[in-house]
């Protein structure tokens, strides 16, 4: 028998804290092997979902299949199929790299005779294998979050259920972190993970927008960003906010965007609008350092649906 498309699937999903809607009539499927990003402010439902994903929460109304098993009906056949690490992954600071990959393998009952072969492969995967008698409290941020990682990975689950796996950690951990997703994601694991950064949700196969518990877009990255009413100028000026007032009555300027200093201008024609705003800049005596287009960034897009749906 043919297997189906979506390894998790949900129609309807709905999840309620006394009188708070965490989570509001899902809808979502993932495909097998796909790397499926949650982006949303805070609040919007991710954990909630996740937590849901991973059969940690009860299912206040709705369905969810994830491999097969009807998580409605017994969450708990799923567990050792999966891999969940939540925002504060529980390591144990005492412990040695090695002996909390032996704690988490002995959890998940994996076999004694596989294991240093399954804890050598992950060391090495991870950027550890020099680090196996460092205690986890001694470990750089970067390296705890890999260490949580190796530990999520060490029963080879078949689904990575990831929440805000890099926040707090520096910028090169986080590519480092990335790269080590991307192996696993081109070797065929499932992964559905949450992030704020844009640059994270850019390299996902699929990225679902989540608002108020609901998720109104789910697209992939380049999708997203086509999806942008208007063109993007990039504008410097000296005095933004001045700039930012001025323009924003501007005709063809659809919406404004601040950057730090930097004004990132929707405008409905770049080519005909950026001399028009030249002119207007100059006209009322506001220099600029620099405008030019540019293409839309997840960012922009991100921001953009934000707006549209708070509207």
């Amino acid at each position: 028998m043919d297997r189906p498309d979506s390894i998790i699937h949900t129609r309807e999903l709905r999840r309620e804290f006394k009188h708070t809607v965490a989570l509001d009539s899902l809808d979502l499927d993932v495909k097998y092997g796909e790397l499926f990003g949650l982006v949303g402010p805070d609040g919007a439902g991710k954990t909630t979902c996740l937590r849901l994903l991973a059969g940690l929460l009860n299912i206040t109304s709705g369905s969810v299949e994830v491999l097969g098993f009807d998580l409605g009906a017994d969450s708990e056949a799923v567990k050792p199929h999966i891999g969940y690490m939540a925002q504060l992954f529980s390591l144990y600071g005492e412990l040695s790299v090695r002996e909390n990959l032996v704690f988490f393998a002995d959890l998940f009952n994996v076999e004694a005779h596989i294991f240093p072969q399954r804890m050598a492969r992950l060391l090495e995967f991870a950027g550890l294998t020099e680090f196996t008698n460092r205690r986890a409290a001694h470990l750089s941020g970067g390296m705890q979050k890999k260490l949580a990682l190796a530990c999520t990975l060490i029963h080879q689950p078949q689904i990575l259920l990831l929440d805000e796996p890099t926040t707090g950690v520096d910028p090169v951990s986080r590519r480092e972190f990335w790269d080590i997703l991307t192996d696993l994601h081109m070797e065929g694991t499932t992964i559905v993970v949450s992030t704020p950064y844009m640059d994270e949700a850019d390299r996902c196969s699929r990225i679902g927008l989540m608002y108020a518990g609901r998720m109104p877009v789910c697209e992939s990255p380049q999708r997203i960003r086509d999806q942008i009413e208007g063109e993007l100028i990039e504008l410097q000026p000296e005095d933004w906010r001045g700039a930012g007032s001025l323009l924003e009555s501007q005709a063809g300027v659809l919406e404004i965007q601040t950057y730090g200093e930097s004004l990132h201008l929707l405008v409905d024609n770049a080519e005909l609008r950026l001399p028009q705003i030249q002119t207007s800049l100059h006209a009322n005596g506001l220099s600029f350092r620099s405008i030019r287009t540019a293409p839309a960034t997840m960012e922009q897009a991100f921001i953009s649906f934000i707006r549209q749906i708070e509207a």
